[in-house]
C-alpha cells in the first residue's frame, strides 16, 4: 500500500554515520601502531636481554595498549555533542538524535520546503479570475471543495473568504485535499441539481476540463509571474464533463529575515535548494525574492531524462518544483549519490523517509510526529533561523571533536614511542603502570572540558579527513616526542636522577606537555588568537597543581625536587608552545581548518 510503502522507505532510510566511521578509523589506526611497536620491542628486549621475564613484558605490553587506546573517545563525542544540544535547546531547536549535532557541520546543501519555511505560510485571497459566473459564485463554489477542519491553509483562507458571500447549496459529499491527487472534490445540491465540484493544483484540474485551457494557461502564467499561488476550480453535472469556473488566487510571501537567513546559509558554503509542490513559475518568483537562485526544473520534466542526466540537472538545480513529498527521498538520495551531505527540512508523514535519509533531517515546527520522530532535529520556531543555529552550533561541535583527536592521536605518537626508545636507552621502562593511569586521566579525561571550548565555526563545511589529521599529528607527535627525549638527558646530566625519580619526572614531562599540546592545537592558527573556554583553563590549572603537588611531595609516585618540578612544568610549556610557528605551517599545508 502506500502507507506501507513509505513505513518500508522509513525502514530502510539510513545516513552513513560519519562520527561511528572516524571513532573507528581512530581506533584502529592507534591500535595498529600500539601492536605493531609492542610486538617489535617485546622481541628486541626479550633478545638483548633488557627483559627476561614474562611478567615484565607483560607489563610493558599493558602500559603500550593503555596508552594507545582512545578509552574516553566515545564519551567526549557523547559529552561534546550533549553540550551542543543543549546550547540549540536554548535557541528554539529540540536535537532528538546527538549524532546530528556533529554531521550538521559536513552539511553542504540544505533543501527547504518552500511554505512555512521560506514563506509566512499565511495564505489569504488576493484575486479572483471567475469564467462566466460573478466573483462570489466562484467563490461559493470553491467552498464547498474546503474545509476547515482539515486545518489545510489554503481551505481556511478560502472558507475565511467565503463567509462574505451568499452559500446557496447543501453539501452531500466532500473528499479533502491528497498531495498524490493534489485536489479536493465535493458533491453539492443547488436549487435541486447536483453538482461535482473540483479545487486543486492547476495543472492536473486544467486535464480534467473541456474548456477555457488556452485563457487559464495565460492567466496562471501572468499570476506566477507576480508570486501567487493559483488555483483552478471546475463544476459540471455529477457525472458529467468539468467546466473550468475560475482562478483563485492566493498569496503566500516570503518571511521578512529569508532573504537574510538565505544570505547567511551562502556566507556558510551551505548551498540552500528550494523544493515545492507548486508551479514552476511560482517557484520561480519565490527563489528570486529570496535569493536562492534561478536554476530550476519541474518533476514532470526530470522523469523524462535517464538516471545519469537526472542526478546532473538535481545538482544543478536551484529549486525544484512540482515536487511530491514522496519524491524528497529520492531527491535526498541523488544528491548523496553525487557526494554531498544533504539537509532536509519536512513537515509530513511522506517526508519521513527523506527526513531520516539525510544527514540533516530538519522537522518544521508544525510536523507531524512521524516527521519528528524521523528528523534529527526539531525546530520550535518558524523560519530558518533555527537551521542556520544548527550548523554553525554543529561546526563549533566539530572543532572542538578534532582538536581533541588531534590531541589524543598526538600524544599517542609520542607515548608509544617514547616508551621504546626509552626502554633500550634508559634499560628500564620511563613510566611504571601507575604512571600510565595518572597520565591518562591527565589527558584523556580531563581534557573532556573541550566540550565547552571558545570554538570559531569555520566558512565552509567539514568534513573529516583522517589521512591529513594522521599526518599532522604524526608530525606534531615526533616534535613531541623530541621533548621528552630531552627532558631524559636533562634529568640524567642536570639532576642524575635513579630509577624511580627519573620515572616521575618524566611522568610530570608528560603530564604538563598533554596540558599545553591541547591549548597547542585547540587552535588552527596561532595558539593566542582565541581564548580557551572557562572550564579548560580551570582544568589545565588543576592538572598542574595537582601534579606539582603529588611531585614534590611524593603522593603515589617517587619524590623529586621542586625545583626539578618547576624546571620540568617551564620546559614543557617553552617547548610545546614554541613548536606553534610549525604547527600552523603543517595546518595550512595539509588544509586543516
Amino acid at each position: 500500500t502506500y502507507f506501507g510503502k513509505t513505513a518500508e522507505l522509513v525502514r530502510i532510510a539510513r545516513p552513513k554515520s560519519h562520527q561511528q566511521e572516524v571513532m573507528l578509523q581512530i581506533t584502529r589506526y592507534s591500535m595498529y601502531l600500539g601492536i605493531a611497536v609492542m610486538i617489535a620491542v617485546s622481541i628486541l628486549a626479550y633478545v638483548m636481554h633488557l627483559k627476561n621475564e614474562l611478567i615484565s613484558i607483560l607489563t610493558f605490553d599493558v602500559a603500550i595498549l593503555m596508552g594507545c587506546v582512545p578509552v574516553a573517545l566515545p564519551a567526549v563525542m557523547t559529552i561534546m555533542q550533549a553540550a551542543g544540544a543543549r546550547y540549540l535547546a536554548s535557541k528554539g531547536v529540540l536535537v532528538t538524535k546527538l549524532d546530528t549535532v556533529e554531521d550538521a557541520a559536513s552539511v553542504d546543501v540544505l533543501c527547504l520546503d518552500k511554505t512555512g519555511t521560506i514563506t509566512m505560510n499565511s495564505l489569504e485571497v488576493s484575486s479572483l479570475v471567475p469564467l462566466n459566473l460573478s466573483e462570489d459564485e466562484l467563490l461559493e463554489l470553491a467552498f464547498y471543495a474546503s474545509s476547515e477542519e482539515t486545518k489545510d491553509p489554503i481551505d481556511v483562507a478560502i472558507v475565511s473568504r467565503a463567509r462574505k458571500v451568499n452559500i446557496r447549496g447543501r453539501r452531500i459529499s466532500f473528499i479533502p485535499f491528497d498531495p498524490s491527487t493534489k485536489r479536493s472534490e465535493a458533491v453539492v445540491e443547488i436549487e435541486g441539481k447536483r453538482i461535482r465540484v473540483v479545487k486543486g493544483a492547476p495543472q492536473i484540474v486544467l486535464e480534467m476540463c473541456v474548456n477555457g485551457k488556452k485563457f487559464i494557461e495565460e492567466k496562471l502564467n501572468e499570476l506566477a509571474s507576480k508570486g501567487y499561488k493559483a488555483l483552478l476550480v471546475a463544476k459540471g453535472e455529477e457525472g458529467g464533463p468539468l467546466e473550468a469556473a475560475g482562478i483563485i488566487a492566493l498569496s503566500d510571501p516570503p518571511r521578512p529575515d529569508s532573504a537574510e537567513l538565505i544570505k547567511r546559509l551562502k556566507e556558510l558554503d551551505v548551498r540552500p535548494k528550494m523544493i515545492t509542490g507548486d508551479s514552476f513559475p511560482i517557484a520561480k518568483e519565490i527563489a528570486g525574492l529570496v535569493g536562492i537562485g534561478e536554476k530550476g526544473i519541474s518533476l514532470s520534466d526530470l522523469r523524462k531524462l535517464d538516471e545519469s542526466r537526472l542526478l546532473e540537472e538535481i545538482e544543478r538545480a536551484d529549486f525544484l518544483a512540482e515536487v511530491f513529498p514522496e519524491d524528497k527521498y529520492a531527491v535526498v538520495k541523488s544528491l548523496q549519490a553525487k557526494g554531498h551531505m544533504v539537509g532536509m527540512t519536512g513537515d509530513g508523514v511522506n517526508d519521513a523517509p527523506a527526513l531520516k535519509q539525510a544527514e540533516l533531517g530538519i522537522a518544521v515546527s508544525n510536523a507531524t510526529d512521524v516527521a519528528k520522530a524521523s528528523a534529527g532535529v526539531v525546530l520550535l520556531t518558524p523560519g530558518l533561523g533555527g537551521i542556520v543555529e544548527v550548523i554553525i552550533q554543529s561546526r563549533k561541535v566539530y572543532q572542538r571533536a578534532l582538536t581533541w583527536i588531534i590531541n589524543k592521536v598526538t600524544k599517542v605518537i609520542q607515548f608509544t614511542l617514547l616508551l621504546a626508545v626509552g626502554l633500550f636507552w634508559l634499560g628500564y621502562d620511563v613510566l611504571t603502570l601507575m604512571g600510565m593511569a595518572l597520565l591518562i586521566f591527565a589527558n584523556d579525561f580531563a581534557t573532556m572540558s573541550l566540550a565547552t571550548d571558545n570554538a570559531e565555526p569555520t566558512s565552509n563545511p567539514n568534513k573529516w579527513n583522517i589521512r591529513n589529521i594522521m599526518v599532522s599529528s604524526v608530525v606534531l607527535g615526533i616534535l613531541l616526542l623530541i621533548e621528552a627525549l630531552i627532558a631524559i638527558y636533562i634529568g640524567q646530566r642536570l639532576f642524575s636522577f635513579p630509577k624511580n625519580k627519573m620515572q616521575t619526572f618524566i611522568l610530570l614531562i608528560m603530564v604538563f606537555t598533554s596540558q599545553f599540546r591541547v591549548l597547542l592545537v585547540r587552535e588552527r592558527r596561532y595558539f593566542w588568537k582565541s581564548r580557551p573556554g572557562r572550564e579548560l583553563i580551570a582544568s589545565v590549572l588543576v592538572i598542574i597543581a595537582v601534579f606539582l603537588l603529588l611531585g614534590t611531595v611524593g603522593i603515589v609516585v617517587e619524590r623529586i625536587p621542586l625545583s626539578a618540578s618547576l624546571l620540568s612544568l617551564a620546559y614543557s610549556a617553552a617547548f610545546t608552545l614554541g613548536i606553534d610557528p610549525i604547527k600552523v605551517l603543517i595546518f595550512r599545508s595539509v588544509r586543516i581548518s
